[in-house]
Order: C-alpha cells, then structure tokens, then sequence
C-alpha cells in the first residue's frame, strides 16, 4: 500500500473504522476498500457523499485525498514529503484544525438572531412590555441553547454578544414592568456576557439600564454614579455613551444641580447632532438619534423646572405622533405630553396641562416604571383642585388597573 492513499487509510482509521467495518457502512466488499486504499481504482460518484459524511469531509477535501497519491509519476519533492502527515502526532494536530472548525450553529443562524435582535429592539417603543418580553424570552433559550452545541472560537463569541443584547432588553422590559428580581438577574447575565466577549458597549447599557431603574425609584445619587460609571466604560462615539450624558443629566436635574445638568444636556446634544438622521425606518432603543436627544433634553428641563422644556416636548409630540389616536403613539410622546403638562401646570396654563397629561395617561404607553412621572401631574393638578381633577385620576388609577 506504500505510496497508494495512504491519507485515505490513515483518515479511515483517525475517524475509527477497519477496512470492514467501514465496507459494511458504505456496503461493499472488504476487498472494494483495499483497492481505493492501494490507488487500483477510485469510488464511483455515487458513493464519494455518503464516504465524505463517514470520514467528516468536504466533497472537496474528499476529492483532494483521493486525488493526492495518485499523482502520476513525477519524483515526489522532499518539501512535499515532509509536509505529509507520518505520523499520528500529525495527524491528531490535522484533527484538531479540522475540529475547531466545526460547528453546529453556522453564520446563517448567528444572523438571523442579530436580526431578529434588531427587530426587538425597534419594536420596544410601540409595544407593551409583557408582549415583547416573550418573544424576549424564547430567543434568549435559543441562544442558550446553541451555547451548548459544537461551534468555532468566532462563533461562540458572537453567541455571548448577541445573548448579551438580549439579557440586556430583557431587564430593561422588567424594570419597564417593575419586576425587580428579574431585572436584577437579567442585568448580571448581560454584564457577564458582555466581559467574557470583552464587549464594552453592551457593560455599559447595562450601568446606564440600571441607572433609569434606581432614578425611576428616586435614588438619584445612586443613578448619578451609575450613569459616570456607564460613560467610563462606554466606548468613544457610541450611543451608550450619549445616553449615559442624557442619564447623568437627568439625575442632577433631580438633585438640583442647574448648571451641571445644562452642561450634560450641551455634550448630549452635540455628540447626537454628529451621528445625523438614521438611515433606518424604525427607532432601534439601542441607537440614539437625534429626536431621541430631543425628548431626553425636554424631561430633563422639566424637572429642572425650566420653562425651555415646552418647545423640546412639542417638537417631540410634533415630529412622532403618527396620527390623532393617541394608542398608536410611540412611548416617547406620551412621556413628553407627561413633560409639557408639568411645565405647564408652572406656568398656570392649567386646562392644557390638564388635557396633555390625559393624552399620556389615556394612550396606554406610560409603562409601569413611568407610572410615578404621571402621578406626578395628577398629585399636582388635586393638589390646585382643578375641575378635572377626579377624571385626571380615574384614567390614572385605570392605567395601572391594565398594567396590574
């Protein structure tokens, strides 16, 4: 058998057959296996795919065993000689290469789950918390799942970042339904994807997620440190980075601290003005834009008790309501009628006030972590005990009814 298919012998017995049990598996004879090793003659086509799947091969690498040893005639070079596998150190290390490329997830699928990330997290402004976080849940098994299966080095990074993204929008839909333990865990799951992938971005969310969670509780110096944390490990130039500002901002507005808080909502606003207008149709929460950078600068006036807030919030309610059916709205123009009612309620045009914080409350978009910012308006409106005071809380005390 010297110098006849001697890698297609030594391959047959690498992937653990005799020359009979690997006759029974393609069924011929012995002797049929004897011949292709010794180079007397080639398997026909029809039996080269079931042969490539029993020996772990290309249709290609296949052909290239097959065809190697019965090259004619001309002396063999000694580079060539010595780069053939001897021995079955050689071969196990040809094995090993073969091995770390395989895989059982495949570019296709990894796609597919970035994709269908992206779609979710375009989908977050326009759809009730409950509802996404279950189509939320059954990606982040999916994910799990593949975690499991055999997969190259690249690969299975690129499942840690995409698992990543998802455990991060599914604490940020818990907070959203005020399910603390679950959004605590979801948090840890994505922090410690994101550093075993070493993907800064998505660490940072997470700080700049729980932020918005702690500020929605009124820790504010809590969110203040979370949010300087965010932008210490946010990389230059992304959007985490501008919402970390956007988040700090908000915390000082909250503390009071005036001339930090206009400093904050300044970076905001000239890191998002050069991004310029997305090419895409549909707000992703994870890509700022600078519409976003609008209504983060009206809430963050508001609570400052800025006047300036009112012509931020009306651009907002101007640029993203898509029609007059206030359930159709994005959430981001119910918070921003939330704004424009308290500036307002400050300035004593109490029945707009009045009319801007039923819009919010009855569009059905104020999600429960933003149910306090309502009561705000409505605990102001009782507290002047305006006419529409009783209404006002009625389809307050409604909302969290649906919500419940």
């Amino acid at each position: 058998m010297a110098g006849k298919r001697q890698r297609l012998a030594q391959r047959r017995k690498a992937s653990g057959y005799t020359q009979e049990q690997f006759a029974d598996a393609l069924k011929v004879d012995r002797t049929t296996v004897q011949r292709w090793e010794k180079g007397e003659v080639a398997p026909q086509p029809h039996q080269r795919p079931k042969m490539a799947k029993l020996l772990e091969l290309t249709s290609g690498e296949l052909d290239e065993l097959l065809a190697s040893d019965s090259l004619p005639t001309a002396p063999v070079p000694a580079w060539f000689v010595a780069a053939m596998p001897s021995t079955d150190d050689e071969m196990a290390a040809w094995e090993l290469s073969r091995r770390v490329q395989a895989s059982d997830v495949g570019a296709e699928t990894l796609a597919r789950l970035e994709r269908s990330f992206d779609d979710l997290a375009s989908a977050y402004p326009v759809t009730p918390p409950a509802e996404l976080l279950e189509r939320v849940r059954r990606h982040s098994a999916y994910v799990a799942k593949l975690l499991d299966a055999r997969k190259t080095l690249s690969e299975y990074r690129r499942l840690l970042v995409v698992g990543g993204w998802f455990s991060l929008l599914g604490a940020t839909l818990h907070i959203d339904l005020k399910q603390e333990h679950a959004a605590t865990a979801r948090l840890q799951a994505a922090i410690s994807l994101a550093r075993q992938a070493e993907h800064p971005e998505i660490e940072a969310w997470c700080y700049e997620t729980d932020a918005w969670r702690v500020l929605t509780d009124g820790d504010y110096v809590k969110a203040l440190e979370l949010s300087l944390a965010a932008q210490a490990v946010a990389p230059a130039g992304t959007s985490v980075l501008i919402q970390a500002n956007a988040q700090e901002g908000r915390a000082r507005a909250r503390l009071g601290h005036s001339a930090d808080t206009y400093a904050a909502i300044d970076r905001v606003q000239k890191a998002a003005a050069k991004l310029g207008v997305p090419d895409r149709p549909r707000e992703h929460h994870y890509q700022y834009d600078p519409a976003k950078a609008l209504a983060y600068t009206a809430t963050t006036l508001a609570w400052l008790g800025d006047a300036a807030a009112e012509p931020f919030a009306r651009e907002v309610i101007a640029r993203l309501s898509p029609s007059n059916d206030v359930t159709q709205w994005p959430r981001r123009v119910a918070s921003a009628n939330i704004d424009l009612a308290l500036v307002l309620l400050a300035d004593n045009r109490l029945d707009e006030a009045c009319n801007s914080a039923q819009k919010a409350i009855l569009s059905g978009r104020v999600v429960p972590s933003n149910h306090w910012r309502a009561l705000e308006v409505v605990t102001a409106v009782e507290v002047r005990q305006l006419p529409e005071a009783p209404d006002l809380r009625e389809a307050y005390e409604g909302l969290k009814a649906i919500e419940a």
